[in-house]
Formats: C-alpha cells, structure tokens, sequence
C-alpha cells in the first residue's frame, strides 16, 4: 500500500462516505449503491478505488459481492500521522 494511494482515495467525499457505510459491517456492492444518487458504474469505481489503495477488501458470496473494511490500512496511516507529531508528547511541548 501507497501512502498516496490512501490519501488520494479518502480526499474524495463519496469514498469518505462509503468507508462510514461499512465501518457499520460489511455489505454488497447494491447495497452501498443504494446510498447514492450515482450510477453502480461510478460507484463501483469509487470501490475499485478504495480497494486498490488497500482501504477495504472484497469477497464473493454466491452472486453478491461484499466489501469490508481493512482495518491495518487505517492503524498505519493513524501511525504515520503520530509520527508527525501532530498528536502525543509532541504536541504537549509545544
């Protein structure tokens, strides 16, 4: 995973969204269609989106596919950032 990968897929407010959808539990590619006024086409590239830049993973039950979240991608962008200092021991010193 690319940390500009990442960052790139959560700029967007509809990927933002769809990562708040499934922070509630995994679900299939119609359902989280279905919070949108956008076409499955563009949803499904907003999923391909996320699912390249490691954010959420796939799986294929019969012939629905579901998404989740990958949680590991979020603890290391969460590391990356504390690195930073913009939280912690840091910014206390300041």
């Amino acid at each position: 995973m690319a940390m500009s990968d990442t960052l790139k897929a959560i700029s967007d407010p509809v990927r933002r969204q769809i990562l708040e959808l499934l922070r509630k539990g995994s679900q299939p590619a119609g359902e989280i269609a279905q919070h949108f006024d956008l076409k499955q086409a563009t949803v499904s590239y907003h999923l391909k989106l996320l699912k390249q830049a490691g954010l959420i993973t796939e799986r294929k039950e019969k012939n629905f596919i579901y998404y989740d979240l990958n949680a590991s991608v979020f603890e290391e962008v969460l590391t990356w950032i504390y690195s930073l200092g913009l939280g912690g021991e840091q910014n206390e010193q300041k």
